[in-house]
């Protein structure tokens, strides 16, 4: 069993190898992962179940305890990165579905892997937990309802639906997975430990079902989604950075707000974009999973030997 959770941990630290990896064999062997594209809501139900498997009153006891830090980051993480989406779609004057897929990405919470990221540059790491966990509870109001007011210029949007999909990919299995720690304390404990293994290989196998499905646009435009994608992340970081610093946040707060607000959950963009949009929505999303995960420890290693501000 130790070995098993050794070797979870590796695949874990190498996520965007992973995630590079199957995009490319996807990309070359398209036939062979497009039937994944039925499973992404599935998949990423999985990913939050698991999450609500390691969440505990803890972790939103730094909602008590800095208010002031975990409501800068979650209003950073819903009006930042929406906003850098919308201004690169206009300026850079995107087709109808790529806009839209940068914007979905945008109106998507934070993603478990800025936890990790915090952790690794030395900043407020259960400041980071408490920002992830209150915007995904967030995020069955706040996604649909940013989605609906940016995005409906390019295409339509259906807020309602929307909102249904987030409850149940989101919502939902984090909510089953609460009630199977309670009840199940000990056997909740063990499977932790095998979480970040299932949940790169959910996140991986989304990645691949939309790279199949759209194998003919990123051909076509993979380079302008990869340079956007490039741009709003790290205008995330840096925003995000220089709001804590504006409200006077401690050096590791701000860290915490920038790795946050720069990192999101490109697993949920590329869902609702299946179910709600087209694959080209999506690929924003996949790009994004792949550059935030090499981007985040670029950045996490950078601030972990920055001895002073």
């Amino acid at each position: 069993m130790q070995s098993f959770i050794k070797f979870s941990q590796f695949i874990g630290k190498t996520f965007a190898i992973w995630v590079l990896v199957f995009a490319a064999l996807a990309f070359f062997m398209p036939a062979q992962f497009a039937g994944l594209g039925k499973y992404i809501s599935i998949l990423l139900g999985i990913v939050m179940f698991g999450m609500g498997m390691t969440l505990t009153l803890k972790d939103f006891g730094e909602v008590i305890r800095q208010p002031k830090s975990v409501l800068i980051g979650v209003l950073s993480q819903f009006i930042v990165m929406p906003l850098l989406a919308y201004g690169l779609a206009k300026g850079l004057n995107l087709p109808a579905e790529i806009a839209i897929g940068v914007i979905l990405v945008g109106a998507c919470p934070g993603g478990t892997a800025s936890n990790v990221m915090t952790f690794l540059a030395k900043g407020n790491t259960a400041l980071s937990v408490a920002v992830t966990s209150v915007s995904t509870l967030l995020a069955p109001i706040l996604t649909p309802a940013i989605i609906y007011v940016l995005a409906s210029e390019w295409l339509e949007v259906s807020a309602a639906n929307m909102f249904m999909s987030v409850v149940k990919i989101v919502l939902f299995p984090i909510v089953l997975g609460l009630i199977v720690q309670f009840f199940l304390k000990e056997q909740a404990k063990k499977s932790v430990d095998i979480m970040p293994l299932v949940s790169v290989i959910a996140i991986v196998l989304i990645v691949a079902a939309v790279v199949a499905g759209s194998k003919e646009k990123i051909m076509e435009s993979g380079l302008l989604i990869f340079a956007v994608v490039i741009l709003h992340n790290g205008l995330g970081y840096l925003f995000g950075f220089l709001i804590a610093k504006l409200f006077k946040l401690d050096y590791p707060d701000q860290k915490a707000i920038s790795i946050e607000v720069g990192m999101q959950n490109s697993g949920l963009g590329a869902a609702l974009a299946a179910a709600h949009f087209s694959p080209v929505a999506a690929v924003p999303s996949a790009i994004f999973s792949f550059w935030h995960n090499i981007s985040g420890p670029l950045l996490a290693t950078y601030w972990a030997r920055k001895s002073k501000k």
